[in-house]
């Protein structure tokens, strides 16, 4: 890795923090929050026309600039600086990487150049709560069969309560001491073959998806989706497959279809507008092919979506800390500023080792993602391109196998170094973006509280007035931990992939009947 960044990264991060530090000034995020759409649509014309922000990332063939993750990330920091409300993250980070992932030819060509030159904003929707386990970042979204936890009982999404929609079974304990689990099958379902449990799992909480008249209709509701209000295009997560062949699709709705209500809902941090989404027989169109389980490519998309997330968290506490310094310096107390004091020193001291050193594992995490999506884009092609959703898009594969590899054998890809949430080829083990994302994340998640919590006590009482920004760095601290967190899961999930807490062999003197036990 080239420590070094490129002129042409400096000129990005340049640019985006000149224009931000002009237009979006504390005052002016105030008055964005409360604008119908929740940011400030000549400031996000400006981003997207001008510099070309929601392309970044997206290959020069559809209209984007064809850099990578990392590139996106400094992008993200300096909005996180500003604490910019706008559709970037949902447009550029959550919907466009998965529209390129699993979009049929004519979807993407159709779908990508828009929202590139930013005429068309898009988000994902995923049932409250669950968009870090829908995206393999915490709890089981990527169907790995792993599980994690935080000292009790698994939750039911993990598959393995006693219910009727997971059947499981669990020894040892759940953390330093180790964790062994069974009943998993391919694609992380449990013992029945239930899967894509974060989406709804055919209860209650989420979006379920049914043939109709040639098409598809959605049925169902969801909560807290990123600018799900003003959304031009929606990727929903629903269900469908029944008990039988349960699988999660993504699905495309336009903002205009028939029976889809859209309520923007009030939140903890206004920066980030949230909406509840209510599906009433709505029509829809899939997302790639609706035959096989959309928890691969989400997946895929997590550790980018990760690394984005932790350099705008390192950028909102940079923010936060720099303006806490300068504050210091001019507040005077008994004679002297307040600054001088060595118990301040120490505290804003402190604050800056965390966020250097969340700073350093975000731009590592954006860079592992990137070249490990570089890497992909070079040995496979998207998913789409062997598994057609129309007649006309691309040649079929044999049926029952998904990227090559028979669903019937995953060890068949895991040999081959394919496997959940890998759609593809990949590197030796589990690739180091699976592990790096979510630890970038919790690590920045964790600077930007202390940051934002510092911010507070340090300004006195004039920090907790409205009319101060450091509300706004705290509330986007909460937010976030919300959205986006816990860091403790954050970081058990990314322990289970580094096989960190894997279930041990007994000796030889502990076996029972000369067999190995797990514990």
């Amino acid at each position: 890795m080239d420590t070094a960044f490129t002129e042409e990264q400096d000129g990005i991060r340049r640019t985006v923090r000149d224009v931000l530090a002009r237009r979006c000034t504390p005052e002016d995020v105030r008055a964005a929050v409360l604008a119908p759409q929740g940011y400030d649509t000549a400031l996000w014309h400006t981003l997207a026309h001008e510099l070309g922000l929601p392309g970044l990332a997206l290959p020069e063939a559809y209209g984007g600039a064809g850099c990578g993750t990392l590139e996106l990330a400094l992008a993200a920091e300096e909005a996180g600086r500003a604490l910019l409300p706008s559709p970037l993250l949902p447009t550029a980070v959550l919907a466009a990487p998965l529209l390129h992932a699993l979009g049929t030819r004519r979807q993407r060509d159709r779908l990508l150049p828009a929202l590139a030159r930013g005429e068309l904003t898009a988000t994902l929707a995923v049932p409250a709560g669950t968009l870090t386990s829908a995206l393999g970042l915490s709890g089981t979204g990527d169907g790995d069969g792993d599980v994690t936890g935080n000292g009790t009982c698994p939750a039911p999404w993990m598959g393995i309560s006693g219910g009727r929609h997971g059947r499981g079974t669990y020894e040892g304990g759940f953390g330093a001491t180790g964790l062994a689990a069974t009943g998993f099958g391919a694609g992380g379902r449990g013992a029945d073959g239930s899967g894509g449990s974060w989406a709804g799992g055919g209860r209650a909480g989420g979006i379920q998806a049914r043939p109709a008249d040639g098409g598809w209709r959605l049925y169902g509701e969801v909560g807290q989706v990123l600018c799900g209000h003003t959304a031009g295009l929606l990727l929903v997560a629903a269900h469908t497959g029944g008990f039988a062949r349960s699988r999660t699709v993504l699905f495309l709705v336009t903002a205009d279809a028939p029976g889809l209500t859209r309520i923007r809902q009030t939140a903890l941090d206004e920066t980030r507008p949230v909406a509840r989404l209510e599906l009433r027989d709505v029509p829809a169109e899939p997302l790639g092919p609706p035959e096989d389980d959309a928890g691969p490519a989400l997946a895929a998309v997590g550790p980018g979506v990760a690394a984005v997330l932790a350099a705008e968290a390192v950028g909102a506490a940079d923010g936060a800390l720099r303006r806490t310094v300068a504050y210091v310096g001019v507040r005077h107390q008994f004679g002297r500023p307040i600054g001088s004091f060595q118990a301040v020193r120490h505290r804003l001291a402190d604050v800056y080792v965390w966020v250097e050193a969340a700073r350093s594992a975000a731009y590592y995490a954006a860079w592992a993602a990137g070249t490990e999506a570089a890497a992909r884009a070079k040995t496979a092609a998207p998913l789409s391109s062997t598994l057609p959703a129309s007649p006309g898009d691309g040649p079929a594969v044999p049926e029952g196998r998904v990227n090559g590899v028979d669903r019937a054998n995953p060890a068949e890809g895991r040999a081959n170094g394919a496997g959940p949430g890998r759609p593809g080829p990949a590197g030796d083990g589990p690739g180091e973006a699976r592990v790096d994302g979510p630890l970038a994340l919790a690590q920045a998640l964790e600077a930007l509280r202390s940051a934002a919590a510092e911010t507070v006590q340090l300004h006195g009482g004039v920090g907790f007035t409205w009319e101060h920004p450091a509300h706004l760095a705290f509330k986007r601290a909460a937010g976030d931990t919300l959205l986006f967190g816990p860091a403790h899961l954050l970081r058990a999930r990314a322990a289970a992939r580094a096989g960190l807490f894997a279930p041990r062999t007994r000796r030889a003197s502990e076996r029972r009947d000369g067999e190995a036990v797990a514990v």
